[in-house]
């Protein structure tokens, strides 16, 4: 028997064409991944948005909420949030949005809430331990911490902290 129909047994390099498709196909890859996390967080930012916007809450800022503190001899509660974060999100419809959590907050204390993407947040973050969202510290009126509390996505338990 002759093995002339056989296929040589080297491995002989690959066309350049051949090495070109594969880096088309492994930019085209990438590049939907790029798209689908843009996306993804696009979306995460409107429910961000609108979680936020059905709190009812007043935002100021933290120059603002401290100077508002001073006149009214309270403390201020601080949110350390990102608008895409899904516990920040959970956190605005379960807490914020309570009736009995926003009275106890409005009594005692002057809310403001940082979004990670603003100006001066990072300073701020590193000044205080922050390393994640969402936090929430009590400053004193002078902008001091006095303490961390805890996650909590119970509106008594979150008031128990207050």
């Amino acid at each position: 028997m002759s093995n002339d129909n056989r296929e040589p047994t080297h491995s002989s390099p690959q066309p350049a064409g051949l090495l070109k498709n594969s880096w088309f196909r492994w930019g085209l890859t990438a590049i939907f991944i790029l798209a689908v996390y843009f996306v993804y967080v696009e979306i995460q930012t409107r429910l961000g948005e609108k979680a936020l916007h059905a709190t009812g809450l007043q935002l100021i800022s933290l120059d603002d909420a401290l100077q508002q503190a001073q006149a009214e001899n309270k403390d201020v509660l601080v949110d350390v949030s990102a608008i895409w974060c899904p516990t920040c999100r959970r956190l605005d419809k379960d807490i914020f949005s309570n009736s009995d959590v926003k009275a106890a907050m409005q009594a005692n204390y002057v809310f403001t809430r940082l979004e990670y993407e603003s100006e001066g947040t990072a300073e701020f973050m590193k000044r205080h331990g922050v390393s994640g969202f969402p936090t929430l510290l009590i400053l004193d009126n002078q902008g001091n911490k006095i303490r961390k509390l805890k996650l909590t996505f119970d509106p008594q338990g979150f008031i128990a902290q207050l």
